[in-house]
């Protein structure tokens, strides 16, 4: 009985959430007036019209006069999206206790657990090749160790880290500015479908909503609300990873940032973030450590038999408390293998991978052999010949790692 009593609460919790025009604020304001979800659906334009618009009761009118709360209800189960309200138990406990918590939330897969650590990894959109390879190592050791990942699905450094903690064998949670079920951005697909499996999408817009820019910066509430940490990856001085920065520390949650270099304009706002005395993210194993989860966070072994060397991300030069370059798990004759291990994601030309492979080898080699070298991990996939005689690391998807 108390079951079937939960579920007709929340029918019309749902409905209340899916009218047009109706947003958490005027739910809160309805709910003042009466606490019982039921009783503001049955409570008609009498009770409505003391919080509503005109345009809203407009909007209200249409919507309760084709669609009633089991109508909304069935809808989503035949669509596989689940709802949960602010007045349910399955309501994940770290949005409660934020301010201007949603009132309910639509997700597909599941929501992330409570017991385990959850940490939202953002950035810009339009990242570059450094913030491309941080981005996906963090993801990589984060899903490693089994931590959550939260983020929004977005293309660039939100969408990288979450793909990678999903290949990594871990769990990651998006978190959208439009209904669950459209996919945003569409070039995501791939990445929606596995987060519905092994993680969730998550959102506070019924299904079918649109993606609007005014949907996003309170979406970004819900990705740092659910975290219980935020790393930053790459910033301009004015942007949406910022407003989630600021909604992150107005919550109470810690704050750690990648640096980046004074001359890129995509870490102008990462910098001044550690100016105002934001955690320095330096390596997932510091990251971890802090967070007391696990061990060394890349421990990869490689084993190297006739004259080819099985290459291990931290055979890199890596110092404690510095990233490593994620390098495909491959076998290469030593030679190939010493040029590959000095490639970088950002190019450099043939005369300064010649000086760093002479000071790695202890003789110097013939530029025309080099060049020949380098061309042939273009072939392997592993380099790009950005411009003539300058070389850097292939950018790579999470499951070539």
């Amino acid at each position: 009985m108390i079951k079937e009593q939960n579920t007709e609460k929340q029918k019309y919790a749902c409905w209340l959430c899916s009218v047009p025009g109706v947003g958490d604020k005027t739910i809160d304001r309805l709910r003042k007036l009466c606490p019982d979800v039921e009783g503001i659906y049955r409570g008609g334009e009498k009770l409505w019209e003391k919080v509503l618009s005109e345009r809203q009761m407009s909007s209200v009118r249409e919507f309760a006069s084709r669609t009633d709360p089991d109508a909304v209800f069935e809808a989503l189960l035949r669509k596989n999206i689940s709802f949960v309200s602010v007045e349910e138990e399955g309501y994940p406990k770290r949005l409660k206790v934020i301010p201007d918590s949603p009132f309910g939330l639509f997700y597909r897969g599941r929501l992330p657990e409570e017991d385990i650590l959850s940490v939202a990894v953002v950035g810009a959109r339009e990242c570059s090749a450094y913030g491309s390879y941080v981005a996906q190592a963090i993801g990589a050791a984060l899903g490693e160790h089994q931590v959550q990942v939260i983020s929004g699905m977005a293309r660039g450094i939100d969408g990288i880290s979450q793909e990678a903690a999903l290949e990594a064998g871990g769990s990651s949670f998006g978190v959208l500015g439009c209904g669950v079920d459209i996919c945003y951005p569409k070039s995501n697909q791939e990445l929606y479908e596995k987060l519905a499996k092994q993680g969730g999408i998550i959102s506070a817009y019924p299904p079918g909503t649109e993606p609007r820019p005014q949907n996003f910066p309170p979406r970004n509430r819900i990705v740092s609300g659910l975290a219980d940490v935020l790393i930053v990856v790459e910033a301009r001085n004015k942007s949406g990873t910022l407003i989630t920065v600021d909604m992150a520390l107005e919550q109470g949650r810690e704050v750690f940032v990648v640096p980046g270099r004074v001359t890129d304009r995509l870490s102008d706002g990462c910098n001044r973030l550690l100016k105002q005395g934001a955690g320095v993210f330096l390596s997932p194993e510091d990251f971890l450590r802090e967070f007391g989860v696990g061990e060394k966070a890349a421990q990869k072994a490689g084993n190297g038999s006739s004259g080819e060397k099985s290459i291990d991300p931290d055979d890199a030069e890596n110092t404690e408390g510095m990233l490593a370059v994620p390098r495909k798990q491959v076998k290469l004759a030593p030679e190939l293998t010493a040029v590959y291990q000095i490639l970088e994601p950002e190019p450099q030309d043939v005369i300064r991978i010649g000086e760093k492979l002479a000071e790695t080898m202890g003789e110097k080699t013939d530029e025309k052999k080099l060049m020949v070298l380098l061309m042939r991990l273009c072939m392997e996939k592993l380099a790009v010949q950005v411009t003539p005689g300058s070389f850097a690391l292939l950018q790579f998807g999470p499951n070539q790692v």
